[in-house]
């Protein structure tokens, strides 16, 4: 898989990438992950890629131009399967859509910033709006860096146990159950003995029956 940012922060990508899934992935050549500075795509000598808005109001308007550069010269290389807008008016991100978009081969991501981006890039250059949710954050940037940690960690070979993925929240629509680790017993605290009784079939049912309850508990809309 190959993901293409495009930014005018390429900086704020160093800490999230470099380190953990997304590192491990990109070195085994899993997944490529390309930063592309939107303002070297600017004419001026400011490298200016915003303006204020017609009509007046406050805040500044990321410019159409710039970013209509950088996404024709990578279009000119390749055929991209989604040209994607971080924006949080866009389609919630969820497990199901991270799976979908697990299975593509060439991803755009653009970052907006100040107030938004013209709308002509919206109308004709994006294919797809991603939220991360319902709030506002002061650009793109973080979203990315979500969306690029889900879908990358569910590429084949990626994790070290192939099947860790299957197991996580929302896979199944969901919650996760508790997990517990050694020591069996500390300061009493003790780990439920089903999970020490070794029978298989008996630990799976346990772990169903808890995932429901947290499920019922913490997001019931999700058993809606």
């Amino acid at each position: 898989m190959r993901i293409d940012i495009l930014t005018i922060f390429p900086a704020m990508f160093d800490g999230p990438f470099s380190h953990s899934i997304i590192k491990r992935a990109m070195e085994k050549e899993l997944a490529e992950i390309h930063l592309h500075d939107i303002r070297d795509y600017a004419t001026d000598k400011h490298r200016r890629v915003d303006d204020y808005p017609f009509g007046g109001g406050a805040g500044m308007v990321m410019m159409v131009q710039p970013v209509e550069r950088v996404i024709n010269a990578l279009q000119a290389e390749r055929n991209y399967d989604e040209i994607i807008y971080m924006s949080p008016d866009g389609e919630l991100l969820d497990q199901p859509m991270a799976n979908r978009m697990s299975t593509l081969s060439n991803l755009v991501i653009l970052c907006g910033h100040y107030k938004g981006i013209d709308e002509r890039i919206r109308e004709h250059l994006i294919t797809k709006e991603i939220s991360v949710g319902d709030y506002v954050l002061s650009g793109g940037e973080l979203p990315a860096a979500i969306f690029t940690d889900a879908v990358i960690r569910l590429l084949p070979g990626v994790l070290g146990d192939e099947t860790s993925a299957l197991s996580d929240s929302f896979q199944d629509g969901l919650l996760s159950p508790p997990v517990y680790t050694r020591p069996a017993d500390y300061k009493g605290w003790k780990v439920p003995d089903i999970l020490l009784s070794g029978h298989d079939r008996k630990i799976a049912e346990w772990r169903h029956e808890q995932a429901v309850k947290r499920t019922e508990e913490r997001r019931p809309d999700l058993l809606e």
